[in-house]
C-alpha cells in the first residue's frame, strides 16, 4: 500500500516525519522536494481567484457539467 506522509529535512539531511508522529518502517521510499516558493505563490493567488470561483456567473457557466445541477 502507497502512504504519503509530510516530513520535514533538517539541515544535515535527516528526515523527520510531522503529524501523527510515526516511527519510518525500515525500507525504500521516494521523496518528492516542494518549491515552498512557489508553493506559497499559489497559496497567495487562491485568495484572488475565489473571488471570481465563487460568483454565481461561475456556477452557471459550468452547471451543464456537473450532473444534477443544471
Amino acid at each position: 500500500m502507497l502512504q504519503t506522509i509530510e516530513v520535514e529535512i533538517d539541515t544535515t539531511g535527516q528526515v523527520h516525519p510531522l503529524e501523527p508522529p510515526i516511527r519510518l518502517p525500515p525500507g525504500r521510499a521516494l521523496l518528492t522536494l516542494l518549491d515552498l516558493e512557489a508553493n506559497d505563490s499559489a497559496l497567495l493567488a487562491e485568495a484572488v481567484l475565489a473571488e471570481d470561483w465563487l460568483k454565481a456567473e461561475e456556477d452557471e457557466a459550468w452547471a451543464r457539467l456537473q450532473p444534477g445541477k443544471s
